[in-house]
């Protein structure tokens, strides 16, 4: 028996309505690109390729933006651009308002997309985002100035412009706590050599879309170069893990 529920036509007609409110791919850059004037069809794949934004197909695959899309569209680029925080956790946020764990709408209806980002991540921002002079990266980590200067000097840490990086505190924060058990900064020389040889690993790997001109090709291979990064992390761990492991048999 016929089931008209099922009919392709009926569903194509029930959705035409939403479809057509909805945008292709060259109006939502028409209607982004005043605040967002470096933004591209090819960094907005590049997104969706990524999971952080879907948007709907038609009957024959062409892409349709929402309202909806086109705002969480700007928070991705906003945060990005204001904020400095990586797309695994622009993601795990974006997932969390999804899932009705965070606001879900911006704070008295307004585009800004800064706005949507929780107290949490916030703070994520506050931390991670913006690098910190000397005396900021004292007070965040207890370390004294000459540790400071021994890790500079061993090529551990290094200051752009007067102002230290995320990664500069965390190899202080480090430093300091293997301190505690005897471990001078000399002897974390190592360490820096093994992440270099790693990198020149990754380079290796995603080299030729990091040379590339396109922002989108780029941005495919930071993306890709951070998940090998996490891979070559676990590893290590899973191997030093494992040498310890072998302390109490």
């Amino acid at each position: 028996m016929f089931d008209a529920a099922r009919s392709p036509r009926l569903e194509v007609a029930r959705h035409e309505s939403s479809r057509a409110a909805a945008l292709n791919i060259g109006e939502v850059l028409s209607e982004l690109k005043h605040e967002f004037p470096r933004v591209t069809a090819s960094k907005i794949r590049f997104l969706e390729d990524k999971g952080l934004i879907i948007p709907q197909r038609t009957s024959a695959g062409y892409r349709k933006y929402t309202p909806a899309d086109v705002n969480r569209l700007r928070f991705i680029l906003a945060v990005q651009r204001d904020q400095y925080l990586p797309l695994k956790v622009i993601k795990d946020h974006l997932d969390a308002v999804d899932r009705g764990d965070a606001p879900e709408t911006l704070p008295g209806g307004s585009p800004n997309a800064p706005k949507l980002v929780s107290e949490q991540m916030g703070e994520q921002a506050e931390k991670h985002g913006r690098p910190v002079s000397q005396a900021e990266l004292q007070g965040l980590t207890g370390a004294s100035l000459e540790l400071i200067k021994e890790l500079e000097s061993f090529g551990l840490i290094e200051p752009e412009a007067g102002l230290y990086e995320e990664s500069c505190v965390q190899v202080t924060k480090s430093a300091l706590a293997l301190a505690s058990h005897g471990v001078e900064p000399r002897h974390l020389r190592q360490f820096r050599l093994a992440a270099e040889r790693e990198f020149a690993l990754i380079e290796s790997i995603v080299g030729v879309d990091a040379k590339r001109p396109d922002v989108a090709a780029r941005a495919r291979a930071a993306e890709e170069a951070r998940e090998i990064g996490e891979q070559c992390l676990a590893l290590h761990d899973a191997l030093v893990q494992r040498a310890i492991s072998h302390l109490d048999r």
